[in-house]
This record gives structure tokens, sequence and C-alpha cells, in this order.
């Protein structure tokens, strides 16, 4: 250990992932985004109705002596990752019925705190051929923090913005990888479990920030490298096998990063600065003496020097006089009181973002 993170990033370093990942630092990653072997066990052959053979997944990769040399596996690359995970960074695992309760149980045992778990329900699963179980029509994706104590990145309202103004749930309804953005050999999949694009602008886009470390023990195709290339995020792929390694590197460095950098700044989850209402008097947004009101003009209040409002017997703060007219306890004053400019009614906190716009404030 103690090498400098800097020969890592934004390049694909073949090897044992969890060799390479005891050459990095304590807690010098970001973010780590994992599609370790599922270890499928599966058992002969696969045809379709028409007799034409389905390309499964049977890479030597895959396979294993038994549940224990698979645990054994999983604990030790789990251990490594929480190591150069930084204190408030998150891992990102995904797996199948095969693996997932197995990686989960594992993760708690080493400390981790399970965030979420987020099922990848696919718009177009493989059929089931044989028709002796339900068709296998989603992938589970465990969001876990290093610590339960640990501050992570979360970028909700940007989420719920990208879900058209709708809370973002755990079920995501995504298409699995095919098409152009299938990566092909000789008109063969270059790579069994090629993961969608989307499925990683989602993980990277919500759960870190420009400039960032993501990993990738697992590289394979290079889908995380692809994605933060595009994001603006600085990753490091560990991989084991050398075409793999040829196919990721040849499709990141094809890959435009998006525009300029402030595209990618989060402003829907600025807040804006805090302003006191004595601001807008000391600097003439309003005036001493002058009159506010309620929306529908029932309430006048008058504006006195020291900020405060007079409404007959009441004086207080614009929260504390809205408050008492609204037959509350606490009211945001802000969203009640209106001040009158040619013959209509403004908001102040319009006056506020005026403020704010005015004197170059930033969150």
């Amino acid at each position: 250990m103690g090498n400098s993170i800097e020969k890592f990033i934004n390049r694909i370093h073949r090897g044992d992932c969890i060799e390479l990942m005891r050459q990095l630092d304590d807690e010098c990653i970001d973010l780590i985004f994992a599609d370790p072997p599922y270890f499928l066990q599966l058992r002969g052959e696969l045809y379709r109705t028409n007799q034409t053979k389905v390309d499964a997944v049977t890479d030597e990769w895959d396979k294993f002596q038994g549940f224990d040399e698979y645990d054994e596996f999983t604990y030790n690359w789990l251990k490594e990752c929480r190591r150069v995970l930084k204190k408030d960074g998150t891992i990102w695992v995904i797996g199948s019925y095969h693996n997932i309760f197995r990686v989960g149980k594992i993760m708690q045992d080493l400390g981790y705190w399970i965030l979420n778990d987020i099922i990848w329900v696919k718009s177009n699963p493989m059929p089931n051929f044989k028709g002796t179980r339900f068709n296998n029509a989603h992938e589970t994706l465990i969001w876990a923090a290093k610590s339960e104590d640990a501050k992570y990145t979360f970028h909700y309202k940007a989420l719920k913005t990208y879900n058209d103004d709708k809370q973002m749930r755990s079920d995501w309804y995504l298409p699995i990888c095919n098409g152009n953005e299938r990566i092909k050999v000789n008109g063969k999949k270059a790579h069994s479990t090629q993961k969608p694009e989307e499925l990683l602008f989602r993980i990277i886009l919500s759960t870190s920030n420009a400039g960032d470390i993501v990993l990738d023990p697992f590289m394979g195709s290079g889908t995380t490298g692809a994605v933060a290339k595009m994001l603006h995020r600085n990753f490091i792929g560990f991989e084991k096998e050398e075409e793999y390694v040829r196919i990721a590197a040849d499709r990141i460095k094809n890959v435009k990063p998006v525009g300029e950098s402030e595209l990618l700044e989060y402003r829907v989850e600025y807040k804006p600065p805090k302003v006191p209402f004595g601001s807008l008097i000391a600097s003439g947004y309003i005036r001493i003496g002058e009159a506010l009101y309620s929306k529908d003009r029932k309430h006048r209040a008058v504006v006195q020097a020291d900020s405060s409002l007079t409404y007959g017997d009441t004086v207080g703060s614009i929260h504390k006089v809205s408050a008492k007219i609204l037959g509350r306890k606490a009211n945001n004053g802000w969203d009640f009181w209106y001040v009158e400019r040619e013959g209509k009614l403004i908001s102040i906190d319009q006056l506020r973002k005026d403020y704010i716009r005015d004197w170059g404030l930033r969150p």
C-alpha cells in the first residue's frame, strides 16, 4: 500500500482486483460500483424453442468450486473495497438471486450500512425457455455506506427532477443492454453481462460529484468508466481478462465528456443564501414604514426600523406575525407577505431573490 493514486486514475489495470486494491491507499475512493461474478451454477446448455442455442454466461470467471469458495472470494474483495472507500463514500453491488443474498450478508458482516436495495426491472428480459420457473425479469442492486454514521452523497432533488418531479423509487424499469449500445466482436457479444449505460448514469449522477473517483473492481466492457468520463468523474478500473481490458479501453477512449463543468453543478439542489429580512430594509428593497399585505389584501402590517412588523396590537417578525394571523405556532413569513409596487403585489420572497441576484450571492 501507499502508492500514489494518480497512477491508477482514469486507467484500466489488468489483474486480480483484490491484489490491485491492496496497492491503493486507505479511504481514497468516493464511489464503488461492483458487478462481480454471479456464480450462476448453470447446468448444461440452453436452447430456445426454435432450437437455437442461448448465449448464456458460461465464462470461466463465473465458475467456483462451491459456495465456500465463492463466499471467501466475496468477503475478500468487499473487505478491500471497504478499506479504500472514503469515510462518507458509498458502494453499489449488483447481482441476481444466485448471489445477491450471500453478498448482502457478507456486507453486513463487514460493517457496511445498507441504504437501499434497488430492483432493476428489465423491460425486455430473456424468456424462460424451459418453462420450469417464473421468467427472471430483474436484478438487485445493494447501495450501502461505509458505516451507519457516514454523511454520504445523495442528490435527492436532482433525481426527483430526473424523474419528472416524482420521487425516484427503488424499482427502476430499464431495458437490458442491446442495439447499438451492445458491444460486439465478430458479430457476437463482447461481454455476456454488459450493463446498460442508463443504469450507471443514474448511479453515478445520484451518488457522486464531478471530480470524484469511481472504482469498478470488475470493469468488464467498461460501462462504469464510460459513464464516469462522460459525467466528469475520474475512474479506476480493474479487470482480469486481457480482451475485456482492450475492449473497455477502446470504448472509453471514444467517450466525450458533457460540455462545460457548470452543467454538472446540481443547481436544483442549491439552498438559497440566508438573507435576513432586515437586509432588505437596510438595502432599500423594502422601506421603513411601508405596508406589507397578505396575498388577498385582507391583512396589513407596517414595517418598523428594527425589521419587526406591527399588526394591530401584535409586534414581531414576519414569521411570528403571519403565524398569529393564521392561528399557527409557526409560519414562513417569506411566503405570506407581499409589498405593493406600481399597483401590483410582489412577494417579499421575490425581493429576496432579487437581492441575492443583485449582490451576486451564491449558496
